[in-house]
């Protein structure tokens, strides 16, 4: 697998249609990857269109798409078009997704999430080959569907992963796992989920990873309090953390939140936690902090980079390859 650095796109406060610049700027920073998501602001799949349009070379992904909010075919659709417009360029991102995103936003039932994401994965293998499908999968049924437009090069499908059941199902079924939310210590035990069951095939292994480019610690830390208290009360976040053995450390914070003291799970998450899960400091601290990400097994770190207290052409171009 070659060394790839990725980023993650579009960046706030910054329109779609000017971001032109700064794709160009990313790959004569050497970053070989762009990275978007699909919550609350744009789509998964617009930022990386213009992208594939303006900067061909750059490797493109989504990270991630959830199994729910679309229907099975035009998931296909959406997944074949990208991966038409940038041959061999574009990775899929596929997870459950949460609650709040399906079932609060869009209204759908947020229900049988490994068994959704296993049939859609299961669905979109066949589908983005050209077969025709007709099959009763356990969470939705599809009726005599065949696309119509298939990519030059079938895109590498990830899964969103987090306890064992999902990281096996990617080892086992998909290309590769994606990871969000964890340290670098904390990698290894994930990837070793993956490959035990990967039958000697080699995966990508994407991270996510919330980077905070300023060395005012108390800063970092309490913007990475109101990340991880807005992620780590999710559900299957706290399960995650719970396999992973911080339990005991996050359990004040998880009690104050469930109390609706606010003010008091904030206060209560330890200082080594949000140091293990942001990476905050120098340019050169946060540079060699991704480093440990990926000597643990990340192939592909996808930085979020939050810039407080720097502009953001200055920490992108801090934290790319050129500057190491």
């Amino acid at each position: 697998m070659s060394t790839r650095y990725g980023i993650t796109i579009p960046f706030d406060g910054i329109a779609l249609h000017a971001h032109k610049e700064w794709f160009a700027r990313l790959r004569e920073l050497g970053y070989t990857d762009v990275w978007s998501a699909e919550v609350d602001g744009g789509d998964g799949f617009t930022p990386l269109a213009l992208a594939a349009a303006w900067e061909p070379e750059l490797k493109l992904g989504v990270a991630i798409t959830p199994a729910y909010t679309r229907g099975p075919a035009l998931l296909a659709q959406s997944v074949a078009a990208i991966a038409d417009a940038a041959p061999g360029q574009f990775a899929f991102g596929l997870g459950a997704s949460s609650e709040v995103i399906v079932a609060n936003w869009n209204g759908l039932a947020f229900e049988n999430q490994y068994r959704r994401v296993r049939d859609t994965l299961r669905f979109l293998k066949v589908a983005l080959s050209g077969d025709k499908v007709t099959e009763d999968y356990e969470t939705f049924s599809v009726k005599g569907f065949r696309l119509a437009r298939i990519p030059e090069q079938l895109p590498p499908i990830y899964l969103a992963a987090l306890r064992p059941g999902m990281l096996h199902l990617a080892g086992r079924e998909a290309d590769g796992a994606i990871l969000n939310w964890l340290s670098a210590t904390d990698v290894a035990r994930s990837v070793a989920e993956v490959t035990k069951v990967a039958g000697g095939v080699p995966k990508e292994i994407v991270a996510r990873i919330f980077v905070i480019p300023t060395e005012d610690a108390d800063l970092a830390r309490m913007v990475g309090r109101r990340m991880i208290t807005a992620y780590l009360n999710v559900n299957a976040y706290a399960e995650f953390h719970r396999w992973l053995g911080r339990g005991p450390a996050l359990q004040p914070m998880w009690d104050a939140w469930a109390a609706g003291d606010r003010k008091g799970a904030l206060a209560a998450i330890p200082d080594e936690v949000v140091d293990d899960l942001v990476v905050h400091g120098s340019v050169s601290a946060c540079r060699d902090h991704v480093r440990r990400y990926m000597e643990h097994g990340v192939t592909i770190p996808a930085l979020a980079v939050i810039p407080i207290g720097i502009d953001l052409a200055d920490a992108v171009a801090g934290l790319s390859p050129s500057a190491r």
